[in-house]
């Protein structure tokens, strides 16, 4: 243990000291020497704004610049989500077109004249990368009608910003950033196609993150859903840039969204529903299907399992579980250890759920939505089933994963099965878990088997299994003790576990974004006994 503390406190220092001499050298002449080498180039292709309908909120009401305070718009004491959404400049795909150019043109040069030298804060990799994507799509506000003077000035911004992307991008280890900074970098390529270093660095830093972070299957390594469709959305964007600008579509983007695509459709086109695993929370896709039928984008894929997830559906119910391992620590910051949890969906409406992810890793939380706990699945003495360890100052990744051991799927007309097991409490409990979760149709009841198989029953250890409702739900428990009630709006549905002690415990719910609202669960607690126990319970509808 000593030596582990050391060799993580020398990692820190290292990681320490390494941070400071790079915010040194950023800052100092020489960096800004470096990427200010830019060449005297051509505007060329200049995208469509509605290109990013998929990315961008459009505001209804469509602003005008001249409603913006210009003299206090670059002020220092706004908050950092204020100062963000300014600098990253995507407020600009809700000026309204008829705005002066004259004006939103002088908004850049402000910008330019006091943020030409690298700054960490304006100059920030997600930020950076959203404001050469806007000034180069919002082009007949930042470009048009605009003296040579400032032409120049503006593509050499570009370039310089440019230039601040290829050299940093090689350091991030956020996948979502390097997509996005990436497609920055393919666009200065197309608009300013006389530099081949942008378009070919771009398209070689594309290869590597399909090669790194997205699995053979078409799912992103984290196993995370938001990823997915951040991938698709951006692979899509950057397809078009192609498209529009009549450079010929490389044959990888195209594959790449194929099976991007097929994992979208199973994952929520298929079920029209948000599934509550690993890092996902409720959000509405309805416009971004609109905008994939708008330019053509049809997904299918009928498969029952994909990336770890099962999913099994009719017209009334939708069963799905997470029956995949942990993604490997570099892709698990989303990651909920919610190994073997699962989610029932009837009539479109959540039976059973995970109660869902908090976003902001300033708060605690967002470790909290990590735990076992958080998931309806078994867990033992109130340990998760896997352990966390930090990455920085805010972001937990798993430090020891789970492994599924076997698993299977049956889809049968009048049965349904999906069962796997894991050895997340192995090490710490000797003890693997094993979950059945059957489904009969004409009975409408679903049968539920936890298995706990003991290496060593030596000591009895307590066990709960969770099963965590929506907040509309209301329950009640039988006045015999033995079921409990389970109003879903105009269904009736009762929970049943004979041998063990049920209870209503209230909890949170975290399925909008960072914000929570109290809920309830059912959950079991028992101790083990024997050296293979098993819990079942039933849920029947009523």
């Amino acid at each position: 243990m000593i030596i582990k503390n050391l060799i993580d406190s020398l990692s820190q220092f290292k990681f320490n000291l390494e941070e400071k001499i790079k915010k040194i050298y950023q800052n100092s002449s020489f960096y800004d020497k470096k990427i200010s080498r830019t060449k005297d180039i051509t505007f060329g292709y200049k995208p469509s704004p509605y290109l990013l309908s998929s990315i961008v909120k459009y505001q209804k009401k469509k602003y005008k610049i001249e409603d913006f305070a210009l003299e206090a718009i670059w002020q220092n004491n706004l908050k950092y989500k204020e100062f963000e959404k300014l600098n990253n400049f995507f407020w600009f795909f809700s000026l309204d077109l008829k705005s002066s150019k004259k004006i939103s043109q002088t908004v850049i040069n402000n910008w330019i004249n006091q943020n030409d030298r690298y700054d960490r804060k304006s100059w920030d990799f997600d930020i950076t990368s959203k404001r050469v994507i806007s000034w180069l799509s919002n082009h007949q506000l930042s470009y048009e009608d605009c003296d040579e003077n400032f032409k120049k000035k503006f593509s050499q911004s570009i370039q310089k910003q440019t230039n601040h992307l290829l050299n940093e991008i090689k350091n991030l280890s956020e996948v979502e950033n390097k997509i996005i900074g990436c497609a920055a970098i393919i666009l200065t390529g197309l608009a300013y196609k006389d530099d081949k270093k942008y378009l070919n660095g771009g398209l070689n830093l594309l290869k590597k993150i399909i090669k790194s972070s997205i699995n053979n299957q078409g799912f992103p390594k984290s196993r995370n859903i938001k990823q997915l469709i951040l991938y698709l959305k951006y692979f899509i964007i950057i397809r078009e840039w192609f498209k529009e600008s009549q450079n010929t579509i490389p044959e990888y983007i195209d594959e790449t969204i194929y099976y991007l695509g097929q994992s979208y459709a199973f994952i929520r086109q298929n079920i029209n529903q948000d599934l509550l695993f690993n890092g996902n929370y409720i959000t509405n896709n309805d416009d971004f299907d609109q905008y994939l039928k708008r330019f053509g984008y049809v997904f299918k894929n009928e498969n029952r399992e994909l990336a770890g997830y099962a999913i099994l559906k009719d017209k009334k119910i939708i069963l799905s579980m997470d029956i995949g391992d942990s993604p490997s620590d570099n892709f698990s910051k989303f990651y909920q250890a919610g190994a073997l949890s699962f989610e029932i969906i009837s009539s479109g409406k959540k039976l059973i759920t995970n109660s869902g992810y908090f976003t902001d890793t300033q708060n605690k939380l967002n470790k909290f939505s990590k735990s076992t706990a958080l998931q309806s699945t078994l867990s033992i003495e109130d340990h998760s089933s896997c352990d966390y360890k930090k990455l920085d100052k805010f972001n937990l990744i798993v430090k020891k994963g789970v492994r599924i051991i076997k698993k299977n799927t049956i889809f049968e007309k009048n049965y349904w099965k999906i069962s796997g097991s894991h050895d997340g409490y192995l090490k710490k409990f000797k003890t693997i878990h094993e979950r059945e979760v059957e489904f009969y149709p004409e009975q409408m009841k679903f049968v539920g088997f936890d298995k706990l198989q003991r290496k060593n029953n030596s000591k009895d250890i307590k066990f709960d299994i969770r099963f965590h409702l929506h907040p509309d739900t209301k329950v009640m428990k039988t006045q015999d003790n033995k079921s409990i009630l389970i109003e879903l709006e105009d269904e009736g549905w009762k929970f049943n576990c004979e041998n063990y002690d049920i209870n209503i415990d209230n909890g949170l719910y975290l399925g909008i974004k960072n914000s929570y609202i109290e809920n309830q669960n059912i959950f079991i607690s028992g101790m083990t006994k024997e050296n293979n126990q098993t819990i079942k319970w039933e849920i029947t509808k009523i």
